[in-house]
């Protein structure tokens, strides 16, 4: 299975509407194609500390943060191939790392229950992670439905929109059904430009007319605020 293991570049962020969408879809079909996949469901598994310690740092905006996650492309069985994806962020510049593997084997890895030989310099970079930050589980099963585009003239270039953002505490595995609660008001995009130059000028025209700006927003982190620390306050509140 061929697949890209090594990502380095800028990931911005904006939050728009479908109507907004179709606009920018019409601007971008000159220089833009969907993906071989056409418009998939994703599905994540990110992990965490006890004390929720990646995610409580991740959203006080630092330099630097970095979060672990596995992800698959469609409901997963213990042999489907899944990728466990370490994704850091430094200045603004987004790092990724993924290695692939059947999907048994990869809980069994982040687990704790199965060793992996460090063979590469991705496999060595995660298993670091995991040694370093003690009591790592699943805390979140986070899913959306994204259409992916490619650019034309060969570039970098990838712009994706996801809709349909779901997160749950609940029946946190790969092999389970797509549910949960909503992160995105219905009428709500959330479109990433990824690239390792700048933006086409047909693009920043295109956001300047839109009234588009990009926004911080963070799926791990919206899910956290919205599922995670309200019953942390409340328990709080109750101690």
């Amino acid at each position: 299975m061929a697949y890209q293991s090594v990502f380095k570049r800028w990931e911005l962020k904006y939050l728009l509407t479908l109507e907004q969408k179709e606009r920018i879809l019409q601007v971008m079909s000159p220089y833009m194609a969907l993906d071989e996949y056409g418009r998939t469901t994703i599905r994540n598994l990110y992990y965490d500390t006890e004390t929720y310690r990646l995610a409580r740092h991740s959203m006080e905006k630092p330099i630097y943060k970095e979060k672990l996650r596995i992800r698959s492309y469609a409901q997963a069985e213990p042999a489907s191939p899944v990728f466990v994806e370490l994704k850091k962020k430094y200045q603004s510049i987004v790092y990724k790392r993924r290695l692939c593997f059947p999907e048994a084997d990869a809980m069994a890895w982040v687990s704790g229950t199965q060793e992996r030989e460090t063979n590469s310099q991705i496999s060595q970079e995660i298993s670091c992670f995991l040694s370093y930050y003690e009591s790592l589980h699943p805390t979140i099963f986070l899913s959306y439905d994204r259409e992916a585009y490619y650019a034309k003239d060969g570039s970098d270039l990838r712009i994706t929109f996801d809709e349909a953002i779901l997160a749950r505490r609940e029946a946190l595995s790969l092999e389970a059904p797509v549910w949960g609660t909503p992160l995105l008001d219905g009428d709500k995009v959330l479109m990433e430009i990824k690239c390792s130059a700048g933006i086409p000028l047909w693009m920043t025209r295109t956001l300047s007319r839109e009234q588009l700006y990009k926004t911080s927003y963070s799926k791990y982190g919206a899910a956290y605020k919205t599922l995670i620390y309200p019953t942390l306050k409340e328990e709080f509140s109750h101690a």
